[in-house]
């Protein structure tokens, strides 16, 4: 059974850090795309920061460019998104995500189907 249980959010003032991670079972994370998601309230579902299937190659949105950073440690099969400098416009509900045929880098949402149950992060001081 495929589950993806993220951890690590919070709240956090504005220019801190956080680091969130996402643990995965029932397949093994580095032979897929993997994402990182947020919501916050009003809004859609976007991709913050993926990694591709292919070639590893990173896409981080232009908001978190220079101040998140995504990971995985296939080891322990957990992905992580370590996010620095944060905004209260980061504030969300972050997602990780997996899906099984997606080929390239794709950070849109409807191209995953595997979510994890979400973590809140709240910036603000």
């Amino acid at each position: 059974q495929v589950q993806l249980v993220e951890s690590g959010g919070g709240l956090v003032q504005p220019g801190g850090s956080l680091r969130l991670s996402c643990a995965a079972s029932g397949f093994t994370l580095d032979y897929y795309a993997i994402g990182w998601f947020r919501q916050a309230p009003g809004k859609e579902r976007e991709g913050v920061s993926c990694i591709s299937s292919s070639d590893g190659s990173t896409y981080y949105a232009d908001s978190v460019k220079g101040r998140f950073t995504i990971s995985r440690d296939n080891a322990k099969n957990t992905m992580y998104l370590q996010m620095n400098s944060l905004k209260p416009e980061d504030t969300a509900v972050y997602y990780c995500a997996t899906d099984f045929f997606l080929v390239g880098s794709s950070c849109h949402r409807n191209d995953y189907y595997y979510w994890g149950q979400g973590t809140q992060v709240t910036v603000s001081s």
